[in-house]
């Protein structure tokens, strides 16, 4: 790759400093299926996306796979601090060509550890998120919740109507109740396929999450276990689908326990964690 041979090459000169920069500012992104990019072209759904955040309690920004910095230049105008995660080098050489003031961390967010690279400061997390990771995206943040306030974030649209979903629908699930557990969750609007580059096949839906609270009054892993093993048997009772953990049902009351998972609110998985560790 040329842009490669000129990064690496000893011999300094202006011609070659020149073009290497007129090179990058004028370079594009070509988007990477295995990363799952789409390219956000409409400016207004960009500059919406970054004025969902409230800005509450917090000064720190990390946007995650930024690409070519759609929602990026909107942030920086908002005078804060701002920091990008991204995994994909060329997007990472772009970025350094077009925004020299800005923390570019070139590695992949799920395994970034943030109480190391903001020394346990309060940061919120903000993106156009990668479809093929975005609910993995959602529990890193639930475990990192100490220290992530808020989170706007554009999910394929069914993934951010799960997430949002109260109990009773269809789409509620592990994910709903964990997210709300700890955040107030908001589905915000939806965005057309037409505006990426390249379109994806389905909606996309831009949600947003505020922290409540950061720890529950029950057994966490518990909790989390409950959650995982009712939904995993979504159709059946709790009474049956509670079997495989050993537990003692006779603390639960006999109208919960004829229940689908579905039909309780995460407060009632709360509380029924509470009974179950007693």
């Amino acid at each position: 790759m040329f842009l490669q041979q000129l990064k690496n090459s000893h011999k300094f000169t202006w011609k070659n400093f020149y073009f290497r920069n007129h090179y990058l500012r004028s370079m594009s992104v070509k988007a990477k299926k295995h990363l799952g990019q789409h390219f956000l072209l409409d400016e207004s759904v960009a500059k919406d996306i970054v004025d969902a955040l409230t800005w509450k309690g917090y000064n720190q920004v990390l946007e995650i796979g930024p690409g070519m910095g759609v929602l990026t230049k909107y942030l920086i105008h908002e005078k804060k601090n701002i920091s990008v995660v991204e995994i994909d080098s060329e997007s990472v050489e772009y970025l350094q060509a077009n925004y020299l003031n800005l923390k570019i961390y070139g590695e992949d967010f799920l395994r970034m550890n943030l109480k190391e690279k903001f020394n346990n400061e309060q940061i919120t997390v903000l993106g156009n998120f990668p479809y093929n990771i975005s609910t993995q995206i959602v529990f890193k943040i639930i475990e990192d919740r100490t220290q992530v306030p808020e989170m706007v974030g554009m999910f394929q649209k069914e993934v951010a109507e799960r997430i949002c979903a109260k109990h009773g629908s269809k789409v509620y699930g592990i994910t709903s109740v964990l997210a709300q557990a700890y955040y107030e969750t908001e589905y915000l609007f939806t965005v057309d396929e037409h505006v990426f580059s390249p379109p994806p096949k389905v909606k996309s839906g831009v949600m947003r999450m505020k922290r409540i609270k950061t720890e529950l009054e029950v057994d966490e892993r518990l909790f989390f276990n409950i959650v995982k093993t009712a939904f995993n048997q979504r159709r059946k009772t709790l009474r049956n689908a509670l079997k495989s953990l050993n537990i003692s049902q006779h603390s639960i009351d006999e109208n919960l326990l004829n229940l689908r998972p579905e039909q309780l609110s995460v407060q009632q998985f709360i509380e029924l964690t509470g009974k179950i560790s007693g």
